[in-house]
């Protein structure tokens, strides 16, 4: 079976507007794409046209893929390894908070997974008498805001009997799967492997969906090892769109947690899974993501978790000004409502999926959370993405904090019960799954024993 060749042309149009949006000249190709004959082969050579477009002239930003490049963009006075000494067994804690607080996070976020803005949520939950938020999404709430999302019929409070599928929670999952089968030398195949072994393509959205596509038909052409990793990368260069969205960016907890204090290797390991499947923003952002986590186990001053965070970030990219715009816009501000307003001003339109509009709301979340608690309520009143950013505001904040900062009322209707959209993953108690991932640190310092001194890790 293959593709319409309406289905196609709309890739193609699309993958040309996501080129415009990344500074490429597209005038000339907009008008042929219409023009294209009902051809595979044309429509296929056309889409291979589209690698070698040219920047507009007044294109002012450098956004690399390839990681050695990044570097050279980041900035070059950012630390590189273990920033200070590592107790394991207090990381493991701080983890095991991170972890369970995202499934909150998301759980907390996904009745409202319908691209709402912090004025509806305020009113709706205002309407319901339960404004600020400081619990799970009510029916009461929800029929106040006029909308849902389908899952709401497991995630609304009373409804509550464990925490349910989401895609958030699997990406967590499977990287917690790749550093433990493959450590910190996992390839982009083991990546493919594992998404083919455990992960069903109906919980997969946008390029993952089309990447994982890519991985099954790999296997039509392609014995497991002759498979090059070459090839591999091309993917997300061809017929792929929504390169720059958050998809990528909601896989970087794991590679938070397996690294206290390496904000370097973080990244590193963010950057290898994130150039699966995208490109540019999508990779920044989930750098970015795993950089913070990993600076949160060991800093005190939340400002400098971000602002060394970004160290990490190509600087002439449009996700670093964007982010430090937002940052700076949040540390001027008097409160988080203030500071959302003057980020959602800005970047309205980079809502649902979108990372930049997301990304400021997230460090917003950060820097006025008073608790765990506090902070994935204002991360999800913020709107967009709710869930997902709910998810990992829970990682952020709960590594931060650590245990002890997250209330009881939280975790206690999950009954430690989790179902996760993870094919062949037979683990149902959350605790015993925060406490696989609280050993992460430990399986990457065996998997790093040649290379980082064993004196910087205490048990």
């Amino acid at each position: 079976m293959f593709p319409s060749y309406s289905f196609l042309r709309n890739q193609l149009r699309q993958l040309l507007q996501n080129k415009y949006e990344q500074g490429h000249d597209t005038r000339y190709y907009n008008e042929v794409v219409e023009k294209l004959p009902d051809s595979y082969d044309a429509m296929i050579e056309f889409a291979n046209q589209l690698n070698n477009l040219l920047f507009r002239q007044d294109w002012p930003y450098h956004e690399p893929n390839r990681l050695e490049d990044i570097w050279m963009e980041c900035d070059q006075s950012r630390p590189i390894g273990i920033i200070s000494p590592i107790d394991l067994r207090a990381s493991a804690a701080k983890i095991e908070t991170g972890f369970v607080a995202s499934l909150c996070g998301s759980m907390l976020g996904k009745p409202l997974e319908v691209n709402p803005s912090l004025s509806e949520i305020q009113d709706a939950l205002t309407k319901a008498g339960e404004w600020p938020l400081q619990d799970y999404i009510s029916e009461r709430m929800l029929d106040a805001l006029g909308r849902r999302h389908w899952s709401w019929h497991e995630t609304e409070r009373s409804r509550i009997r464990g925490v349910v599928p989401d895609d958030d929670v699997n990406y967590t999952i499977l990287g917690m799967l790749v550093l433990e089968q493959f450590g910190t030398d996992f390839t982009k195949k083991n990546v493919r492997d594992l998404w083919l072994t455990h992960l069903p393509i109906i919980n997969t959205w946008g390029p993952e969906r089309n990447i994982l596509l890519k991985s099954g038909y790999s296997y039509l052409e392609h014995d497991k090892s002759d498979l090059s990793l070459e090839e591999i990368d091309s993917w997300a260069d061809f017929l792929t769109i929504q390169t720059e969205y958050c998809g990528a960016a909601i896989r970087a907890d794991a590679y938070g947690y397996a690294c206290p204090g390496n904000p370097s290797l973080a990244a590193e390991l963010a950057w290898r899974d994130a150039s699966f499947t995208h490109r540019r923003t999508g990779i920044y952002a989930t750098m970015f993501i795993a950089a913070a986590i990993a600076l949160a186990h060991v800093l005190d001053d939340r400002k400098e978790i971000i602002r060394t965070a970004l160290m990490y970030v190509p600087k002439r990219s449009r996700f670093y000004e964007v982010a430090k715009d937002c940052f700076d816009t949040i540390i001027s501000s008097q409160d988080w409502m203030e500071a959302y307003r003057e980020i959602n001003i800005k970047y309205y339109k980079y809502c649902h999926c979108l990372i930049y509009q997301e990304i400021g709301t997230l460090m917003n979340s950060f820097l006025f959370a008073e608790s765990v608690g506090d902070g994935i309520c204002k991360q999800v009143c913020q709107g967009n993405d709710t869930d997902s950013f709910g998810a990992t505001a829970g990682s952020l904040l709960g590594v931060y904090f650590g245990p002890g900062h997250l209330d009881s009322h939280w975790t206690a209707p999950f009954k430690d019960n989790i179902r996760t959209g993870i094919a062949l993953f037979n683990e149902s108690s959350i605790s015993q799954l925060a406490k696989r991932m609280g050993r992460l640190p430990e399986i990457l310092q065996m998997n790093l024993q040649q290379i980082i001194p064993s004196e910087l890790y205490t048990q």
